[in-house]
């Protein structure tokens, strides 16, 4: 099961938050020989209103995944808003878990 993690943009800035994976034990996740990936929309089924959000993994045995976006990208974003995201772990064996999800809270540029 994932970790919940809510998350809040402001439109129209640049974003970046690290999340942390922990395995059952507390410990953080060794991210060696993985692939991260994330993406967001107003619901679960939307197509039109999915984003990709930009990972990466800067200290794999530190278990931290650094989400980002740029001011572009928060732009876009609906504001005042909810959405869903996401994030997966891809190993190198093509397994793919579900680590983080949550909600993400969008606040409008002026």
């Amino acid at each position: 099961m994932a970790a919940i993690a809510n998350l809040i943009i402001e439109q129209g800035a640049s974003f970046s938050s690290s999340v942390t994976v922990k395995d059952v034990n507390g410990n953080p996740y060794d991210l060696k020989n993985h692939t991260a990936s994330a993406k967001m929309a107003l619901g679960y089924s939307s197509t039109r209103t999915r984003t990709v959000i930009t990972t990466t993994i800067n200290s794999p045995e530190s278990g931290v995944i650094v989400l980002s976006l740029t001011a572009d990208q928060t732009s876009n974003l609906e504001a005042p808003a909810r959405y869903v995201y996401d994030i997966d772990i891809t190993a190198s064996d093509s397994t793919v878990t579900r680590v983080i999800e949550g909600i993400i809270t969008t606040r409008p540029n002026v």
